[in-house]
């Protein structure tokens, strides 16, 4: 993976980050990195993350996963990272992605449609959830349960549970004897996609889970204490120079449709973990070529409060555009498909340099499952170098925690600080 921040410099960008600028924070860097490195030799929470690479075992997963190896389709019911690091996987590298179906959101109407469409006789259930009491993880399993069974479909033959050691999914897995396999301790659910919680349908769907763990490896072999070594320290740093200038909105936008979901995946860990004590850069998600009639309008003409990261591999399939005999289309001549989109990342990165809008370029050498596995890690490694450089608790999530405590608390009638702040919010309604 290679990175190119040319049209982020000071001379090119406003906001920009000078070369002085990145000479002295590379010193931060070092610093930063030391700390990583001593949190992830001694498996503090967090930091442990980024062992999974060499910690998770693609052969327990396999194993898990036999019982429901003929399984044409997978659902997975859990919610953020639970769910959205093994989508991103199997969106990416999946022969027939759409064979994955995720339920990370309670929406009835959503949820019905989703099990109405399946041949649950041929779909394995995917069930996530550390704690094993996850409000919509467990109300969306019951659901599934029920559906199961009205079609008289043997749940407990195509059920995979990810959970800790204890909790109601912990006890389920002992009563009917399913496959478990278990949450990696010291790691927060948004880092775990490198692990079983982001592997089980990849694997059941056929993924090369051992390259995805592979190329996370080469990249976490490459971490080290300058930011001018390593593409993924290099990104977070820079992210976090263009943010202290002004850049508040961090736009993602892959070119290439089966990194949508990359996207998605980027969007909760950058904000989870940097969104605190009144920092942190708001994420935006586009898809390039098809935001770039839209947004990119905003990126190039709206407020200076922006930086855009475009991501593409090099390699591309080969599609070519059949010839028309209209005179118009003649620049079509001998082209392809992926030389069109190139073209139109290429024009997206100069139209922004022109305007003077900062933008990164992250490349793949090709969209794989090496590659898929290093852009993840790198990610991961970026958001934490951040969290060290902006001296925030990046592993914590106490906004989110707060809501669920409302929820529950809601569910449950029980009366506390959160549902009596619920009952008192602000109201000013127009009928």
């Amino acid at each position: 993976m290679q990175l190119d921040i040319g049209a982020a410099l000071g001379d090119v960008a406003d906001p920009g980050v000078d070369e002085d600028e990145l000479d002295a924070l590379d010193e931060r860097v070092a610093t930063a990195h030391e700390t990583i490195a001593a949190g992830r030799e001694n498996g503090e929470f967090g930091y442990a993350a980024l062992n999974l690479p060499d910690e998770t075992d693609p052969a327990a997963i396999r194993e898990a996963v036999e019982p429901v190896g003929d399984a044409e389709y997978v659902i997975t019911v859990g919610i953020g990272g639970s769910a959205l690091g093994a989508k991103t996987v199997t969106a990416a590298l999946a022969d027939e992605p759409d064979r994955h179906v995720v339920l990370d959101n309670v929406d009835p109407e959503h949820v019905e449609r989703t099990l109405d469409g399946l041949p649950l006789e041929d779909t394995a259930i995917n069930v996530v959830s550390k704690s094993g009491t996850t409000a919509e993880t467990l109300a969306n399993f019951l659901v599934v349960r029920e559906a199961y069974e009205d079609r008289g479909v043997d749940w407990t033959e195509l059920t995979v549970v990810t959970t800790g050691e204890s909790g109601p999914l912990s006890e389920l897995v002992a009563e009917h004897g399913l496959p478990r396999l278990p949450v990696p301790d010291g790691v927060p659910g948004r880092f775990a996609a490198l692990s079983s919680v982001g592997l089980v349908p990849a694997a059941v769907l056929g993924v090369d889970i051992e390259g995805l763990l592979d190329g996370a490896s080469a990249a976490a072999d490459g971490l080290g204490p300058s930011l001018f070594d390593s593409p993924g320290y290099a990104y977070g740093a820079v992210c976090y120079a263009l943010e202290e200038e002004g850049a508040a909105v961090n736009a993602v936008m892959p070119y290439a449709e089966r990194l949508e979901y990359f996207a998605e995946w980027f969007a909760q860990l950058w904000a989870e973990s940097l969104g605190k004590d009144g920092r942190g850069q708001t994420p935006a998600r586009a898809l390039g070529a098809t935001d770039q009639h839209s947004q990119l309008q905003l990126y190039r003409a709206g407020p200076r409060d922006k930086m855009v990261t475009v991501v593409r591999p090099s390699e591309r399939a080969d599609v070519p555009i059949p010839e028309s005999d209209h005179d118009s289309l003649s620049y079509f001549a001998g082209a392809d498909l992926g030389q069109l989109l190139d073209a139109e990342y290429d024009a997206t990165v100069a139209s922004l340099a022109e305007a003077g809008r900062p933008a990164v370029e992250l490349e793949l050498d090709r969209l794989d499952a090496e590659g898929l596995g290093e852009l993840l890690y790198a990610m991961e490694a970026a958001t934490v170098l951040v969290g060290e450089l902006a001296d925030i608790e990046t592993f914590t999530q106490p906004a989110v925690e707060w809501g669920k405590r409302a929820a529950r608390g809601l569910l449950s009638g029980e009366e506390t600080e959160e549902t009596r702040t619920v009952a008192e919010r602000p109201s000013y309604r127009i009928d």
